[in-house]
């Protein structure tokens, strides 16, 4: 199984062009379902360049996971390595980030739940869970920083809690027809709803947090 290092790999232009041709035809027709004839036809690419960069549509998708993953993580990095942000501000910061991640990239994170859910034992399976595993790490890190200087209080749940920030914005992000018929927001343009929902969900999980972090029982 492949390892997941901390170092963006370098894709060419054309590279990129079949990862997200995949990436769309992945999410809305599911793994099985695409073909690599599909990809080359949408990437508008021939089916010989398609194998000669990637050798099969498995490699292909172990190459869109590191291409969205690595880069991710090393702005996690980057970001809870802040020495001028208090812990609570770090942790309101990761919450954006998360948001806008999963609103930009919502193909991407279809694909992601989709594999998780099949729990199948393959290279993508073991790159999610590195992935997840780092992620965790950084965050539980993170919070020991913020328990040390008195911020935030013992006992926390980082696994319950990463579960909670990722799946709720998910959840209602690739889900947002639901939520715009549901509360009568068919006049919101998808650039108003996106916004919209981004700025309910970062108060709402916000709010949450601080109370779970800092408020005694």
């Amino acid at each position: 199984m492949p390892s997941f290092s901390l170092h963006t790999m370098s894709y060419n232009d054309k590279q990129v062009q079949i990862m997200e041709a995949a990436e769309e035809l992945f999410a809305e027709k599911g793994f099985d379902g695409t073909s690599v004839r599909d990809i080359s036809e949408k990437a508008d690419v021939n089916l010989a360049m398609i194998s000669y960069y990637f050798g099969s549509k498995e490699k292909l998708l172990e190459a869109l996971f590191t291409f969205r993953s690595e880069p991710s993580m090393l702005k996690v990095e980057s970001m809870l390595g802040d020495k001028e942000s208090s812990s609570l501000q770090k942790l309101y910061n990761l919450i954006d980030y998360y948001i806008d991640k999963i609103q930009n990239q919502t193909c991407f994170h279809k694909i992601m739940s989709r594999e998780q859910v099949h729990n199948h034992r393959s290279a993508v399976t073991e790159l999610i869970f590195q992935f997840k595993r780092k992620n965790q790490e950084l965050v539980k890190k993170l919070i020991q920083e913020g328990q040390k200087t008195g911020e935030f209080k013992r006992n926390i749940d980082v696994p319950i809690m990463m579960a909670t920030l990722i799946g709720t914005v998910n959840h209602l992000v690739t889900t947002q027809h639901y939520y715009k018929e549901i509360n009568n927001l068919q006049s919101l343009s998808d650039d108003e709803l996106n916004k919209l929902i981004k700025k309910k969900l970062s108060h709402h999980l916000k709010f949450m947090f601080k109370a779970i972090l800092t408020h005694e029982e």
